[in-house]
């Protein structure tokens, strides 16, 4: 069978989300995945296909290339945060946001394929001061001088009712009566799973949006403080939340490296919060004004 749609990192917080989409509206859509166990929501889609398949292996995306139609297209999620330090970028950025990229670029040249939208980020720069903007940058550039018709959307921090940022600071409030605060003031502008999910949508029937990078914002700017505190309120917690400085907070982030489980917080986070997480001055506000969707607030999110 040939598929609409190729969704590389369907299985995962936005994945889900634009799959559903996708569908909805008559897309059949083929996701590869390490994790068949997680996708069982999706598997009651029923244009839906998982796959257990390796993406990170070249003739698996050779494959899975092959499998979709000359006029469909392949949509990039993937993302990590968190890699051991090293210059310009450890092995896991490399490998998600770099390798990956290029190895999907070669795959579906081979095969005629044509259209691809990216998943970056706001504030991906190759000489940016994080490792993950740095690997999100270099990402970009491998895509922009690839011969597709590609689209790239560079999302600020996403949530929803399942994101690991809001959900994550609502659990530690609940947890701790007390909890210390570094990068307080660091600015985010926090926006919807959902519209991030419509603009990728939106673009598949927009000719006009390839060749072109988007950055992808909420309405409203917030400090790292004002979100946790939102958090807060959400699960009805009565945790302090304390501003420290940011030496105390390095030395959380460098704590939580080596605890076991997954990483909460990452000097390279830290890093990341050095540039505000907001549309730049003089920045297009494009999902107002190019996918023309009305733009869901953090207030008012389920």
């Amino acid at each position: 069978m040939k598929y609409d749609v190729l969704l590389i990192g369907g299985n995962g917080f936005v994945g889900r989300v634009l799959a559903a989409k996708l569908q909805a509206v008559g897309h059949s859509v083929l996701i590869p995945t390490s994790h068949l166990a997680a996708g069982r929501d999706l598997r009651m889609l029923p244009k839906v296909h998982l796959e257990d398949a390796d993406v990170h292996e070249f003739d698996v995306l050779q494959d899975l290339c092959s499998r979709i139609k000359a006029n469909g297209a392949v949509i990039n999620l993937v993302g990590v945060l968190h890699d051991k330090p090293a210059q310009p970028y450890g092995k896991v950025f490399k490998a998600a946001h770099v390798d990956l990229p290029k190895n999907i670029i070669t795959a579906m040249q081979m095969h005629g394929l044509k259209r691809y939208l990216h998943m970056s980020a706001l504030g991906a720069d190759s000489h940016g001061p994080s490792m993950y903007q740095r690997s999100k940058g270099d990402g970009e550039a491998a895509v922009k001088s690839s011969h597709l018709d590609w689209t790239i959307f560079r999302p600020s921090v996403i949530f929803g009712s399942q994101d690991q940022f809001i959900n994550l600071f609502a659990k530690l409030t609940k947890l701790f009566p007390v909890m210390p605060l570094a990068n307080h003031t660091a600015r985010f502008q926090p926006v919807s799973v959902d519209d991030v999910a419509s603009a990728f949508l939106n673009s598949l029937t927009m000719p006009e949006t390839i060749h072109q990078t988007y950055d992808l914002v909420g309405p409203t700017v917030y400090t790292m403080k004002e979100i946790v505190e939102l958090a807060k309120r959400k699960v009805g917690a009565s945790c302090l939340i304390i501003p420290v400085p940011a030496l105390i907070g390095y030395i959380q982030a460098l704590a939580f490296e080596f605890l076991p489980g997954p990483t909460l917080m990452s000097r390279d986070n830290i890093a990341s919060m050095q540039q505000p997480n907001i549309l730049p001055l003089g920045g297009r506000d494009a999902l107002k004004e190019v996918f023309k969707v009305s733009r869901r607030t953090l207030e008012g999110m389920q």
